[in-house]
């Protein structure tokens, strides 16, 4: 029998080193989901991190998307790369230089936080910027300055890499945002038709919950169900309910309710954009992209930033591929080398 074809390579490369860095968060004590708060984030150290003890190293946080933690993307899978192997493989052949990247945990009870401040999810953003950012600094020999520190991320993760870029411009020196949530009208609203179907089979919104809660095996319904609640409880909170937070239609009618939805829409970054051109004129790399066949429209909401960008005169490169929304962990070939180009130490 013939070898089946492998990829090239000339022995094995030096290998990074992932460490763990624990993390108790005085921010997310106590929120409102009961979720923990002593956490574990995972930090990759590029090879011959020990060899140049005077060196310093620019600093990558790769956000997860919805129903993730960084820790997933460390996972081995079959015929692909976990992060670190990537990481190895494009500093080892001279794609990128070295750079230290860090793996977030912001998972909550509902699957995810989108990084961003919620009074029923969780001050998300904070823990981000004041304690994960400089946990990393303490910890390691990185080069502690905005510049020298990007935020990436799929999905809700270029979603939350997208916003973090306009919002905290004094902690993030450059973004790549893949596949990032945008367009709400598109990504969300025409999908929460199926959602309130799931909700009223079970009754009520809290019977939904406890439903799902407490099931051992979900639908795919009852997670992306589950995932527009965990938007109420991000783009709306309301702390006063019961359940922390409703969706912006009526579940008896699917009116949609104007006054719940204006609040999502606030943070549609398609929106957002033109109220935050200086910070994002300040990147220093502002890379985004998405298939153009992604199942959740989200290359509408991408071209939109695009032309969104452009009217700014914003700096950016913007890419599309012919592939959908998922196991498209392979773009990161296209991203990192640039943040690595654009952060790194001179």
């Amino acid at each position: 029998m013939n070898s089946l074809p492998r990829p090239p390579h000339e022995g094995p490369r030096p290998r990074g080193t992932l460490v763990e860095l624990p993390i108790e968060s005085a921010l997310l004590k106590g929120n409102a989901l009961g979720d923990a708060h002593h956490r574990t984030l995972p930090v990759y150290l590029p090879p011959g991190y020990d060899d140049e003890p005077k060196r310093r190293y620019a600093v990558a946080h790769y956000l997860t998307g919805f129903l993730g933690t960084g820790r997933s993307k460390l996972n081995w899978k079959a015929w692909t790369e976990d992060l670190p192997t990537r990481l190895d493989r494009l500093i080892g052949d001279g794609v990128m230089g070295p750079m230290i990247v860090a793996f977030p945990d912001c998972f909550t009870l509902l699957g995810g936080s989108q990084y961003i401040d919620s009074s029923v999810c969780g001050p998300y953003a904070r823990h981000l910027v004041e304690e994960l950012v400089p946990a990393v600094d303490r910890a390691f020999r990185t080069a502690a300055e905005r510049d020298h520190r990007a935020v990436l991320g799929k999905s809700s993760g270029g979603f939350g890499a997208m916003v973090h870029a306009m919002l905290h411009p004094d902690t993030w020196g450059a973004a790549a945002v893949h596949s990032g949530d945008s367009y709400f009208e598109f990504c969300f609203l025409t999908d929460l038709p199926r959602t309130v179907n799931e909700i009223n089979k079970a009754g009520s919104l809290r019977a939904f919950l406890e439903r799902v809660m407490n099931k051992p095996k979900h639908s795919s319904a009852e997670t992306h169900a589950l995932m527009h609640v965990a938007m109420a409880a991000c783009f709306d909170p309301q702390p006063g309910l019961p359940e922390g937070c409703s969706l912006p239609v009526d579940l008896h009618t699917g009116r949609l309710i104007e006054e719940r939805w204006a609040r999502w829409l606030a943070w549609d970054p398609v929106r957002m954009i033109p109220d935050h051109v200086d910070a994002l004129r300040s990147l220093r790399l502002l890379f985004i992209d998405c298939g153009f066949r992604d199942q959740y429209h989200l290359h509408y909401g991408a071209r939109q930033m695009r032309d969104a960008l452009l009217a700014a005169d914003v700096g950016h490169e913007y890419q599309e591929f012919p592939d959908n929304h998922s196991s498209i962990d392979y773009r990161l070939d296209e991203s990192l080398p640039r943040i690595h180009r654009a952060i790194a130490p001179r």
